[in-house]
């Protein structure tokens, strides 16, 4: 404890000594003291942001490359703000939200951030078992067995656990190396795969890809203007495609926006500033901490993911989909998402009885393949083998023949633009540019992997915070370390047995990431009554033309969040969303009277006393 001491004061020495120094000093020195900015970074760079990057590349191209950066200054702000408060006041921010903001408010900040990390670690289970059979190799499932996931789901709850029980040791430093070195890897891994494909991209587009565009709210990028102008003379098509494609559009970009800062993160920052020791000398170097450990390799990776996303999908598709004669293994693993992309068009060209003989067929030609691969019973490369060899069977059948036949071009070509991707596509893709696939799939599969583990160890250390604060329980305690595994063992029972069988295993961090944005307006609004509480700052509360810019960035990252939660209550879950909040804000309205009159009565107590 001495020597933790002893430590803590000559890095509070070291602080003031830099305070008027040259700002290349300082940050030196800031950088060499940087450790929670390291965590926000571990638990951002996961499945939601990987998910997000791809399928904003996949939807939006180049042109979507500012929407992340910004969502992330928005969110470095609020962590900044709640990090201020906490180093100016030296309180929880639990506690400090309910004795000087409001229960309701504080109660629901902490239970938010509970459920999100309950929710998260499911995808982020998935996500490492996807990179690790699909990528690496490692651990894939015997034919017809589930023996594989199950592995790989106790390795990465294993590995995740002593990681985290390390934070609550003396081990505390290597926790943060191991924390460093995770993102360093993820970084380099994208960064890498952007150097391999160079040569190849438009530097000009990815450049102007930076300057914000919010009318690709309302209108599809440029390249899905170019096929929708094919359809002019068919008005009615042109507005179908027009609204999937916004449709498409808007969620992903909701969901990049959710996972740039998730309500857990904020949750994470103070907790962890306390746990260090930090105080008021640590203010400036806990803003420039932000900036060294979550901005700056966030901005690196999802920035290298969407621009090789980009590169590969943006306005592509598989032609095996649309002929016969251009067939592929690919084709059939997409043909599922082609059909449901495509199927509410085809009553428009083809009667229905003819599309009931064809659905007959297609059902024949499906259950015939099936058979045929149970009798067989070989390995998946042997049946990929067998498949390629047999015309009769590498083939996607008699409804995609008939599809394929009688619907325009033009339109079966914007279903297979629309289908979204997973890891082992993304991955395989790669292989044009590496020229090994190998290569392709090591680099990506180690960046992912990283990605999910470094997510699920932060994801059970908040937990832990969370479930001290709501027991009012000591910090390092038993009941710590059980709600640090509870995500473990929600994330990953709840991919091994509800969504450890979805097509794409990346799809998962898609309606995740949606449940966050949701929540993310309950913090933000939170920690704009603190930053403006005079009770709770004191002489700490930002004052003058400071406190006017602050309140305006503050409102900005509010309505940004707002927006999105918004959009993604009606789009969702429309009445029922609404009415859940409502009856959230009556309970908040009715927290701050409770607060008010227990506040009255106390003034009354003392006036008594006296």
């Amino acid at each position: 404890m001495s020597e933790t001491n002893d430590s803590l004061a000559k890095e509070k020495e070291t602080l003031k000594s830099v305070e008027n120094a040259p700002t290349s000093e300082k940050l030196l020195t800031y950088t060499k003291l940087s450790g929670p900015g390291w965590l926000q970074g571990a638990i951002t760079l996961g499945g939601g942001s990987l998910a997000g990057s791809l399928y904003l590349g996949v939807i939006g191209g180049t042109q979507l490359l500012w929407l992340q950066p910004i969502m992330m200054i928005l969110g470095v702000l609020m962590l900044s703000v709640i990090g201020y408060v906490t180093l100016s006041t030296g309180k929880k921010p639990f506690q400090a939200i309910n004795e000087h903001i409001n229960p309701v408010l504080g109660w629901g900040w902490l239970i938010a951030a509970m459920l999100a990390n309950l929710v998260w670690a499911m995808p982020q289970f998935s996500l490492g078992t996807g990179a690790l059979q699909q990528n690496l190799g490692i651990l894939v499932d015997p034919e017809g067995s589930k023996s594989g996931q199950y592995l790989c789901a106790a390795m990465l709850f294993i590995i995740a656990t002593v990681v985290v029980w390390m934070y609550e040791s003396k081990s505390v430093k290597y926790f943060e190396i191991i924390l460093k070195v995770l993102v360093g890897i993820i970084v380099l891994s994208f960064f890498g795969v952007v150097i391999a494909m160079a040569g190849d991209l438009n530097w000009g587009s990815i450049a102007k890809g930076f300057v914000p565009d919010f009318g690709l709210l309302s209108r599809p990028a440029d390249e899905f203007n170019v096929v929708l102008d094919k359809l002019k003379d068919a008005p009615a098509a042109a507005d179908h495609w027009k609204r999937e494609i916004l449709g498409s559009q808007r969620d992903v970009m909701v969901t990049a926006a959710a996972t740039a800062v998730g309500i857990n993160m904020t949750f994470l920052l103070p907790y962890s500033m306390l746990r260090k020791g930090w105080g008021r000398e640590h203010r400036g170097l806990a803003t420039t901490d932000l900036s060294i450990g979550l901005f700056v390799p966030f901005l690196l990776a999802t920035t290298c993911v969407l621009i090789a996303s980009a590169s590969q999908f943006h306005s592509k598709y598989e032609p095996g989909l649309l002929s016969q004669d251009n067939i592929s293994m690919l084709a059939i693993k997409q043909k599922g998402a082609y059909r449901k992309g495509i199927e509410p068009r085809v009553g428009t060209f083809i009667e229905k009885e003819e599309l009931d003989k064809a659905n007959a067929a297609q059902k024949k030609f499906d259950d015939g393949i099936k058979k045929t691969k149970e009798k067989l019973q070989l390995k998946p490369a042997a049946w990929n083998a067998k498949l390629q060899s047999d015309p009769e069977l590498y083939r996607l059948g008699p409804w995609y023949d008939l599809i394929n036949e009688k619907v325009p071009e033009t339109e079966r070509k914007l279903a297979a633009m629309l289908i979204k991707r997973d890891a082992g596509q993304f991955a395989t893709s790669l292989e044009k540019l590496t020229g090994n696939k190998a290569v392709s799939q090591t680099i990506f599969g180690i960046g992912v992997v990283g990605m999910a583990i470094s997510t699920i160890i932060i994801l059970m250390l908040i937990n832990g915070f969370c479930m001290t604060e709501a027991l009012g329980a000591e910090m390092g305690g038993p009941i710590h370390k059980v709600g640090s595994v509870l995500p473990g063992i929600t994330g990953a029972l709840g991919f091994l047995f509800l969504w450890g069988n979805a097509d794409a295993k990346f799809l998962l961090a898609v309606p995740t990431s949606v449940f966050g944005m949701v929540l993310l307006p309950i913090a933000y609004f939170t920690f704009f009554c603190m930053i403006n509480s005079k009770e709770l700052l004191g002489d700490a509360l930002p004052k003058g033309g400071k406190r006017v810019a602050l309140n305006l960035a503050i409102g900005l990252a509010l309505l940004a969040s707002t927006i999105g939660a918004a959009w993604s209550i009606w789009s969702k879950v429309k009445w029922t969303g609404v009415y859940a909040v409502g009856i959230f804000l009556l309970l908040a309205l009715g927290g701050h009277c409770y607060r008010k009159l227990n506040q009255k009565l106390d003034r009354i107590e003392t006036k008594l006393n006296e």
